[in-house]
């Protein structure tokens, strides 16, 4: 069976054997089979993979057995893996995927509602002034069930929006500062986007934005509330039902995300291994 992309794309897999892939819903999102990560990709099977990704935005590779060290390895085919922490002065290991999870010093499970991003619809560090590319976690421990992430597609939004909403938005720009330290720098992006890969505009907001240059504050914040309540319907939402050791990656420049507690959060625990590849300043 080969991947149905959208009718103005190359179908990802023509041709190929070894890879099988299947639409996740009318939001976004695509699963792979046939395809070990810890092992090099070949060329073919690589760009069939970058092709799916840019059609799809989220990619899910089920079965997945990689070492921190393979997730890294896998991430710098991609492109180049950023270091983690820096704004905070954090030190943690480079050169391998880095821990996300709900546990405390103990290891003990404990429920967290970070400011950052965690449970909040965000895209990942919008207040550097080149965001990343893509993120991608690797499900190391899950609870029984829940523990979900979710997906909303910012191009299918932006599409959805009347022409005259689209014509109010053209050329606003968007502050971004980070939610955990609003002392800290920031960054100023297009409202809407450029996808430097497909041409396709979307909106880019999020947890982290804090106004809309040019506007009063509370009309800026009014309309950032009202495109995430837009962006977020049902219509525009790919919920991902975590599975054991599922890797999936997805598109930074047109997606928000955020985690569902919809589990015993101080019961179960829920360990991630996570990379970020590096992207481009947004136009």
């Amino acid at each position: 069976m080969g991947i149905e992309l959208a009718d103005d794309c190359i179908p990802a897999f023509a041709g190929m054997t070894s890879m099988e892939g299947e639409r996740l819903s009318a939001a976004g999102g695509v699963r792979i089979v046939g395809v070990h990560l810890a092992r090099p990709l070949a060329p073919d099977a690589k760009a069939a993979i970058w092709r799916a990704f840019l059609a799809y935005q989220v990619v899910v590779f089920p079965g997945q057995a990689l070492t921190r060290e393979q997730q890294f390895a896998f991430a710098t085919r991609l492109g180049e893996v950023a270091a983690h922490g820096g704004l905070r002065g954090e030190s943690k290991r480079y050169g391998v995927a880095h821990v996300l999870s709900n546990l405390d010093a103990d290891g003990t499970p404990v429920f967290r509602m970070s400011p950052a991003a965690n449970y909040h619809w965000h895209t990942d560090k919008p207040y550097h002034p080149a965001p990343p590319l893509l993120t991608m976690l690797h499900a190391v421990e899950l609870p029984p069930s829940g523990g979900d992430t979710e997906f909303a597609n910012l191009a299918l939004a932006y599409d959805a929006l009347p022409a005259a909403a689209k014509q109010r938005l053209a050329g606003l720009r968007v502050a971004f500062r980070p939610a955990f330290d609003s002392s800290l720098p920031g960054a100023v992006h297009p409202l809407v986007r450029t996808h430097p890969d497909t041409g396709r505009k979307s909106l880019y907001i999020g947890n982290h934005s804090t106004g809309v240059l040019g506007l009063p504050e509370a009309a800026g914040a009014a309309l950032l509330a009202e495109l995430l309540a837009h962006a977020t319907q049902p219509g525009f939402v790919y919920t991902h039902r975590w599975r054991l050791g599922d890797l999936v990656m997805w598109d930074n420049r047109c997606l928000l995300h955020r985690a569902v507690a919809n589990y015993e959060v101080t019961r179960h625990r829920r360990v991630m291994h996570r990379s970020v590849v590096k992207g481009t300043v947004p136009c």
